[in-house]
């Protein structure tokens, strides 16, 4: 561990306030469009931030994050289930992640395709192991890994749900994760997106959002505090 820097985002404030309570030695950088909080967690120094909504947001903290010396990358937080088995509070561990509402079909490129990029990016096999084995530590919820789906769209409906399913074959859909990924990616920084579901399909998904936030919020809290234990226990016996 010596001399790495774990950065950890979430979209929103409710994200990462159980994080930051008990962040030690805390220092803030204010940057523009963004405030990062340097400090130590479980005995591993981190840099944590909130990244804002969107994909434009993720990529411009994710680049704040590398430029103060990150050198892996948890983005934590909430989304939608996308996959049919997937309940509220259930945590979806990403394996790649794609950016849904990129449509680029009419040159011939793949549906969610950029000219030049890869179809998906695909996670760091190392964080994700740590992030599903602290995940299985959350009781009572299904840990699944899987494709996120990212997209400027709050995805409300069977019709959308249904989309992306179809077309992607994504566990989740959330708005940030696909752009955290590539910065990361371009940069040869491993990252991992790990995933509460905050609502599904088959509910009213504003109403599950609000209702279950909270609820899905500590999940988040605990896998990242699972992995940091992790981490910081397999430093120590280095």
């Amino acid at each position: 561990m010596l001399g790495s820097m774990l950065a950890i985002i979430g979209a929103m404030d409710e994200e990462i306030e159980l994080l930051l309570g008990e962040l030690q030695g805390r220092e803030d950088l204010t940057l523009p469009g963004a405030t990062l909080h340097r400090g130590v967690l479980d005995g591993v120094p981190v840099l944590l931030t909130r990244g804002g909504i969107g994909k434009v947001n993720a990529a411009l903290t994710t680049a704040h994050l590398l430029g103060q010396g990150a050198t892996s990358v948890i983005f934590t937080g909430v989304a939608g289930g996308v996959h049919p088995d997937l309940r509220v509070g259930d945590i979806v561990v990403s394996t790649d992640l794609v950016q849904h509402d990129v449509d680029v079909t009419a040159l011939g490129y793949d549906l969610g395709t950029l000219p030049g990029e890869p179809a998906t990016w695909t996670a760091d096999a190392r964080l994700r192991a740590l992030a599903v084995a602290a995940a299985g530590d959350v009781g009572g919820v299904r840990v699944i890994e899987g494709r996120v789906a990212s997209g400027d769209q709050f995805i409300a409906s069977r019709e959308g749900v249904g989309r992306l399913w179809k077309n992607f074959g994504a566990a989740c859909a959330e708005m940030e994760g696909a752009a955290v990924a590539q910065v990361c990616a371009k940069a040869g920084v491993p990252f991992v997106v790990i995933r509460s579901v905050s609502d599904t399909a088959d509910h009213d998904a504003q109403v599950d959002y609000r209702t279950f936030m909270p609820l899905v919020a500590r999940h988040a809290k605990q896998v990242v505090r699972g992995m940091l234990e992790r981490l910081s226990g397999a430093a120590e016996a280095n």
